[in-house]
């Protein structure tokens, strides 16, 4: 904090509102940090000389003649190697017990790298995961959500990907988590003994909601360090979005803007971009990956955020519940990386296009099997083998506790074809079946 002999104080107040207080004062700019009262605040809006101070703890029992003294910049982070393992708060201070970061102090929120500087994704991200690595395939430097509802264990997805990626640092923005939530993050990360590659934010239920505004720039601040001044591969995982809207909507209420769609404020779109096109490929070997979590109000994919999100980001991830095999899947049909042709086949087998299309083809005709049974008509030996394969499809493959290689899961694909159907029946080229094919 600056020496208090060069900080502004004032100590009148023009207004109060719920989160927000309105004061006079000059030479102060957007997203400045200030204490009013003792409490930290962050200039949100400037207009001649009247500035509106966003209270995060809330303004209840702030006194018209209240203190307050600006601190002459906007939230920073300090970033170094020593962030490694480490859990911070939505300011970037420790919250495991471990000392302050020493290094070069950075303003975070700052903005995306050049277009020039940026380079098409090309590098493949396994995760273990065959609805992603298989179907809808991670490139390096995509941004990509994960749609759930909010009864899904999307938290143990996101865990599961921070220890399977094969990455250099993964970097969890966790906002509105349980506490139940942030010991489960603890506990698996140490548990694995990853933590020497994972770097936490995290925001949790009982920390005032308006923090959670800072964590995904905390996040990529840290990632931006990592990608741009050392060359790692980044992945950054933000769970979750929909409480971070919920928080913009929050303040834009309380400062009486007139809202959006479904509540939400008006630069709900450049709110989310500015976060999502952090994600980069560097000429020079570093990337920044960004996952994260939508979760949906009752399924609902054209509410604001979710519908904003599929705007901005390169596909999306839809875990749904698997009625035949119980198991929490990520949706083959619903799911889509709009990047993936630029590493299947090139970065993975040669087979991989034409397996990911018969695979889920064939899943396909096992849902209008369905239909069919629901419907009272007779099934075809054909319609139930595709039954039959759908189940082990979904138990074998698409379940998102099944963690294989790439080439171990087209190997399994390769199987079930094999147990179910004929050569002809998967359509795949006869070069391709001359070389893979297991079965009669």
């Amino acid at each position: 904090m600056a020496n208090k002999a060069f900080q502004k104080v004032y100590t009148q107040l023009e207004a109060i509102t719920k989160a927000t207080v309105s004061l006079k004062a000059t030479g102060v700019s957007n997203d400045e940090l200030a204490l009013v009262d003792g409490r930290l605040a962050q200039v949100v809006k400037t207009k001649g000389d009247l500035v509106t101070l966003q209270i995060f703890s809330g303004t209840e029992g702030i006194p018209t003649n209240a203190e307050v003294v600006f601190l002459g910049g906007a939230p920073t982070l300090n970033v170094s190697d020593e962030l490694a393992g480490r859990f911070f708060n939505a300011y970037g201070e420790p919250i495991d017990g471990g000392p302050a970061v020493e290094g070069k102090t950075v303003e975070i929120g700052g903005p995306s790298v050049n277009p020039y500087k940026r380079k098409q994704p090309s590098q493949l991200i396994p995760t273990g995961i065959a609805g992603i690595d298989l179907n809808n395939t991670l490139v390096s430097g995509q941004k990509i959500p994960f749609f759930a509802d909010p009864d899904q264990p999307y938290n143990n997805v996101m865990a599961q990907v921070a220890l399977r990626a094969d990455v250099d640092k993964i970097i969890l923005g966790g906002m509105g988590l349980s506490n139940d939530d942030y010991l489960y993050f603890k506990h698996e990360f140490e548990a694995a003994g990853a933590l020497d590659k994972i770097i936490s934010f995290v925001n949790t239920t009982e920390q005032p909601p308006v923090e959670r505004l800072l964590i995904p720039d905390m996040a990529l601040t840290a990632a931006e360090y990592f990608a741009v001044e050392k060359n790692e591969k980044v992945l950054v995982l933000l769970t979750d979005m929909t409480l971070y809207a919920d928080a913009l909507s929050i303040v834009s209420n309380r400062m009486d803007q007139i809202p959006s769609k479904d509540s939400m404020p008006g630069s709900l779109y450049s709110d989310l971009a500015k976060i999502y096109e952090k994600a980069v490929q560097l000429p020079e070997g570093g990337s920044i990956t960004i996952i994260a979590v939508t979760t949906l109000n009752d399924g609902d994919i054209t509410h604001a955020i979710p519908d904003n999100t599929g705007y901005i980001t390169e596909g999306q991830l839809f875990l749904r519940t698997d009625p035949d095999s119980g198991k929490v899947i990520i949706d083959p049909f619903r799911s889509l990386s709009r990047l993936k042709q630029l590493v299947q086949g090139k970065k993975t087998r040669k087979d991989h296009g034409q397996v990911m299309n018969a695979s889920v083809r064939l899943y396909a005709d096992a849902q209008n099997a369905k239909t069919k049974l629901e419907n009272g008509f007779d099934l075809s030996d054909y319609d139930l083998r595709c039954l039959e394969y759908a189940k082990a499809y979904a138990t074998r493959l698409l379940a998102i506790d099944v963690n294989l290689k790439i080439d171990e899961m087209l190997d399994t694909a390769w199987e079930l074809f094999g147990t179910y159907f004929t050569k002809a029946e998967t359509g795949i080229k006869q070069e391709l079946i001359d070389t893979y094919w297991k079965g009669n």
